[in-house]
């Protein structure tokens, strides 16, 4: 997985930087319209995403239930 960046073009999502590949699945996160400013994705926030995505991928995960569960133990 890989995080991009883009803007609606003429009712397509256009990303920054390299394309993505045709068939590639996306999940869109829109900023609300009446909000000009939106909002902005730091280069460590990009990597923070990464690190998350990669470790998702591992199965490195923790359920809502066990996340409740340890936050009740402290």
């Amino acid at each position: 997985m890989r995080v991009a960046v883009g803007r609606i073009v003429d009712g397509k999502a256009v990303f920054e930087g390299e394309p993505l590949a045709d068939g590639t699945r996306v999940v869109i996160v829109a900023a609300d319209p009446a909000d000009d400013a939106g909002f902005d994705v730091t280069p460590e926030e990009k990597a923070m995403l990464r690190t998350a995505i990669a470790q998702a991928d591992r199965g490195e995960l923790v359920d809502g239930p066990q996340l409740l569960s340890r936050l009740r133990q402290r």
